[in-house]
């Protein structure tokens, strides 16, 4: 194994080669003025916000969900009690996001493994029964939704905050849509191809600018989901932006709206924070320049919610390990605080026993605890910033933009972003950096503590496991079965038929859906139709 003192050449964890010493010859391009600016400035590399966290903090926002929906909604309340300032709702993912009932024989076969990292939301009931007593206007809510699914799941959620007498112009979060996870990194069962799911996340956004939804971002890239999956840094950049792009395209083709109507509600975009702490400043700091410039040069956007880019961060739990599984602590608090002084606006940290169990209520407790020691303790919030100027991470955040729009022009080559989801390119490119990865890892070139160096014999830093509830499918079969059996259900009929309608015309689709789970339509009814309407995708995975 080749030791740090040894080693002949050194690069950046994405493969960008390394000088031992940065120096102002390294940045002698740079103009602070149009390439920096001050923070709230454009081109908002320093911030987007002109005192950042001086004035605002990122908001804290993590990932939870398990069991059954009551054993979530705990999870939630314990979270919140902990000081958690948003909540991101994971769901079952063979139930929701491959939007099955738990009576469906790929289920039922599997039925073992419902609940075990979210819990099975069929219905709008089932989704009062989760957030009953949590109190959603106060908090930002993000669901992990999937582009197949994301027209249900908001129709379900703007339904409870009406019957609470929510205005749904007051209600703060985001949904996902994202579809690096169902069509990238992981391809969900039983999916519609992915240009159909895009219309369906476009059908979202046209919702929220309709009902003045100035506080809900209706979409977001998730770009941790292919980057814990073989894409490196700069191509997940890339992959991100020519996202948004393709639904700006999809948005703008419709003519409805004009760009500054709708982009301010693209410009929220979710990042994963990996290993190399330099080069993740630097990939979120171009990110932001990236966006100005797509923004004001390629679409002539004037307003400034729609140049300037919001991130979510989340700290990658792909490196961490069952072995010594307490080190990931200290993963997750370098990671931190790299998305600190880039200057997110959110973050969810992963908990430290991810690589062997759902977080217990400890690893979670100790998740957001890791951000509010940073936030609150180290004096990381006086100065917006402050790595600004330096000559590496400028050095660094130029070369990150650059690869970038190189590998922008590589997706073009290959069909744009929808392209390569359907060539299979896309997918080849995540194998072939997941190979290199693990290539890296067997030869001892890219150290990992605990796996291939420093390796006890004996593992002292034990962590217990989160105990499951063996019942979770049998009690979401008895409130299927309930549910079927008190509704009206040639109300779901007619719900069902004019779903149909709509989704086989032009019309916003999301009207309609909050009629449907309004007459307690199940999510695998909807899955059902929208697989007979628009077909199964084929993930086109390499060999």
């Amino acid at each position: 194994m080749e030791s740090q003192q040894t080693k002949k050449v050194f690069t950046t964890v994405s493969g960008i080669p390394l000088k031992k010493v940065y120096t102002p010859e390294d940045i002698a391009d740079i103009r602070c003025k149009r390439d920096l600016g001050l923070p709230g400035e454009v081109p908002y590399v320093r911030g987007i916000y002109p005192n950042m966290y001086r004035e605002r903090l990122w908001r804290i926002v993590q990932l939870s969900g398990s069991g059954t929906p009551e054993e979530t909604r705990e999870r939630i309340k314990l979270l919140v009690e902990a000081g958690e300032r948003g909540i991101t709702f994971e769901q079952d993912r063979m139930v929701c996001y491959s939007m099955l009932d738990v009576d469906d024989p790929d289920i039922v076969c599997r039925k073992d493994d419902v609940g075990h990292v979210g819990a099975p939301i069929m219905s709008l009931k089932d989704l009062e029964i989760m957030l009953e007593g949590i109190p959603i206007e106060k908090l930002f809510v993000r669901w992990g939704m999937f582009p197949m699914q994301i027209s249900f799941e908001q129709a379900c959620y703007f339904t409870i905050a009406q019957k609470r007498g929510i205005p749904l112009s007051e209600l703060a979060g985001q949904s996902h849509g994202g579809p690096f996870n169902p069509y990238v990194s992981c391809p969900v069962y039983r999916q519609i191809p992915p240009r159909d799911g895009n219309r369906f996340v476009c059908d979202g956004i046209e919702f929220c600018i309709q009902n003045h939804m100035d506080k809900w971002v209706p979409c977001t890239a998730a770009g941790h989901n292919a980057r814990e999956n073989g894409i490196n840094a700069y191509q997940e950049l890339a992959m991100v932006l020519s996202c948004q792009m393709m639904r700006i395209e999809e948005l703008l083709r419709r003519g409805k709206f004009g760009i500054d109507d709708f982009a301010p509600r693209l410009a929220a975009v979710n990042f994963g924070v990996h290993d190399d702490f330099f080069e993740e400043i630097a990939k979120i700091r171009a990110a932001k320049r990236m966006w100005y410039k797509i923004l004001k040069e390629k679409y002539n956007a004037k307003n400034p919610r729609s140049l300037a880019l919001r991130i979510q961060g989340l700290t990658c739990s792909e490196t961490f390990t069952y072995q010594q599984p307490l080190n990931n602590i200290v993963r997750n608090t370098a990671r931190t605080i790299a998305a600190a002084l880039a200057g997110v606006q959110a973050l969810g940290t992963a908990s430290y026993d991810e690589a062997i169990t759902v977080p217990t209520p400890e690893a979670a407790i100790n998740a957001i605890r890791t951000q509010q020691v940073i936030q609150h303790e180290t004096g990381i919030a006086s100065v917006v910033d402050p790595l600004g100027g330096s000559y590496y991470v400028e050095w660094l955040t130029n070369e990150m933009e650059k690869r970038t729009w190189e590998y922008l022009e590589e997706i073009d080559n290959h069909g744009g972003f929808l392209g390569v989801l359907e060539n299979g390119w896309a997918h080849a490119e995540a194998a072939k950096g997941a190979n290199e990865w693990e290539r890296k890892i067997a030869s001892g070139e890219w150290k990992w503590v605990g796996v291939n160096c420093f390796q006890m014999e004996e593992d002292v830093l034990q962590v217990r496991a989160q105990p499951s509830n063996p019942r979770v499918w049998e009690e979401a079969m008895v409130r299927l079965e309930k549910l079927r059996k008190e509704r009206d259900n040639q109300r779901v009929k007619e719900a069902l038929a004019e779903l149909r309608s709509v989704a086989l015309s032009e019309e916003n689709i999301i009207p309609a859906m909050m009629k449907a789970v309004q007459t307690d339509v199940t999510v695998g009814e909807v899955g059902n139709l929208w697989r007979e309407l628009f077909g199964v995708w084929k993930a086109p995975l390499p060999l």
